[in-house]
């Protein structure tokens, strides 16, 4: 656990509940997908941003577990949304040293989305710039649910003692086992809450929810809000000397 005493210039990871899209898209007479194909180019701008603000890690949240609840046509929309996102930006993202994760449950994803996933993900795995973890087909819950089921089955192996079991153990079977904790977690939309992302790792997260669709959302802004981290006192549960 970080020290309380500090106080980073600068948030090293910082997650983003990207929300918004539909609403910015009904607010111009347009469907929903015609926001989510404007918060697509967002990301972009977000990603590139990162380098010059001091954020070596960026979490993205872009499906949940929840979001199958939606109609077939948007769903059916967003995963083609994906899978053009994935082919049109991945040389980009190579060339600019930035490294792409997946997290979530890739079970209910079709063959040829996941297989560009894991693409994505082997043609990167060598940068270093910027740490660009994708949440895809991800909740909170169902990510702490899986996690304890591998561990109950090394349990029951014999390859783990139980007494031994604690939260850093836990933490070795989550999604987000390579990643340092979110610093900074950012909600747009101006909605204020959590939405089952990152549950675990977000215990001691600093948040921001700003009003600001997510397409609206740009490059300065997401500076300015990374900006004003640096003047948050993070005590981690402790009491400051």
């Amino acid at each position: 656990m970080p020290n309380a005493k500090d106080t980073p210039a600068a948030p090293r990871h910082v997650a983003i509940i990207m929300d918004g899209n539909g609403r910015w898209a009904q607010s111009r007479g347009k469907p929903r997908l015609y926001g989510h194909h404007a918060g697509a180019k967002r990301v972009r701008e977000v990603v590139e941003a990162c380098p010059d603000l001091g954020v070596k890690y960026l979490t993205i949240f872009a499906f949940s577990t929840e979001n199958w609840k939606r109609t077939q046509a948007e769903v059916s929309g967003l995963m083609k949304l994906f899978r053009r996102y994935l082919t049109k930006e991945a040389q980009s993202l190579f060339k600019n040293g930035v490294r792409v994760r997946f997290i979530g449950d890739r079970i209910k994803l079709d063959d040829t989305l996941v297989r560009m996933m894991d693409e994505l993900e082997l043609l990167t795995a060598d940068n270093t710039k910027v740490h660009l973890t994708i949440a895809l087909n991800y909740g909170g819950r169902d990510e702490v649910a899986r996690a304890t089921k591998r561990l109950a089955r090394e349990v029951a192996q014999g390859h783990i003692d139980p007494e031994t079991v604690d939260a850093e153990t836990l933490a070795r079977f989550l999604d987000t086992y390579v990643l340092p904790d979110p610093d900074l977690v950012i909600r747009t939309s101006g909605e204020a809450r959590i939405s089952n992302f990152l549950l675990w790792q977000s215990a001691y997260a600093e948040y921001e929810f700003v009003d600001t669709l997510w397409p609206d959302f740009t490059a300065d802004e997401f500076g300015r809000v990374v900006h004003s981290f640096a003047g948050r006192k993070r005590r981690f549960g402790a009491v400051p000397g």
